[in-house]
């Protein structure tokens, strides 16, 4: 087992099955899989014709809100991408709400947002094959004149990489901020409290006291907000780039 100790966090690697090494954002992606599954099992177990559980009653509103984001966002046709939506939201809005009780989020690592960005590359790209044929796909790039090839390939690479880094960068750009607020409430508290005479003072300008309550604040946006916010944002940009890529 090999440990890195940064700031306050332990992170960990354990070599396997021939030296790929076993990260915190594998593991807790699959407690965020294990948690979801669990939840699934939970919210559809001894489901009725007429619900007469409140459990049950959840369920269908959340399965009537993906539904409606996806034939709200890409037509009726498209319904049968609901569930793939649906679990690409949950399994974003569970990975960065870990940051909440003090976990990784498997979000802020890179590999994460761009296997997801990858994934939905491939099906915009057999949509696009699907609607126009691989000969019109590849025609495609030359369009409106052949010069702009390049870019056209360019722009179509560029898909899955400004999502992937949109989703990260927000994510991480929200663990900086509350840990750059962490330090300097850290300091104030000690040149505010150390202002105070005597042995009083010098005990309580050791304590971070300006800690506690003032980043809660901020939590509520970083940890609560964003990490909807960006799960939406992403599963929209999912369903208008399927959408336009079968419709071309």
């Amino acid at each position: 087992m090999n440990v890195t100790i940064e700031g306050a966090k332990i992170y960990f690697t354990i070599p396997v099955l021939g030296g790929i090494p076993i990260t915190e954002t594998i593991v807790n992606g699959a407690i965020v899989t294990f948690v979801l599954f669990l939840l699934c099992l939970f919210l559809t177990h001894d489901l009725k014709v007429r619900p007469t559980s409140k459990r049950q009653i959840i369920a269908e509103y959340i399965v009537n809100l993906a539904k409606n984001f996806v034939q709200g966002n890409m037509g009726e046709k498209f319904a049968y991408f609901t569930p793939f939506v649906a679990a690409l939201f949950a399994a974003s809005v569970f990975s960065s709400l870990l940051s909440v009780i003090g976990m990784y989020p498997p979000t802020s690592d890179l590999s994460t947002t761009l296997a997801w960005a990858v994934l939905v590359f491939v099906l915009i790209t057999y949509h696009k094959i699907k609607a126009g044929g691989l000969g019109g796909y590849l025609l495609g790039f030359a369009k409106p004149i052949a010069v702009l090839t390049p870019f056209n390939v360019l722009s179509e690479v560029a898909t899955p990489i400004s999502m992937a880094f949109r989703h990260f960068g927000n994510i991480v750009s929200g663990s900086v901020i509350t840990a750059l607020v962490y330090a300097a409430l850290a300091l104030a508290s000690s040149a505010l409290f150390g202002l105070i005479p005597g042995a009083v003072g010098s005990f309580l300008s050791n304590i971070p006291l300006l800690q506690f309550g003032i980043p809660a604040v901020l939590s509520i946006y970083f940890d609560l907000f964003s990490s909807f916010m960006q799960a939406f944002i992403f599963c929209m940009l999912t369903t208008l780039y399927i959408a336009n890529a079968a419709e071309e």
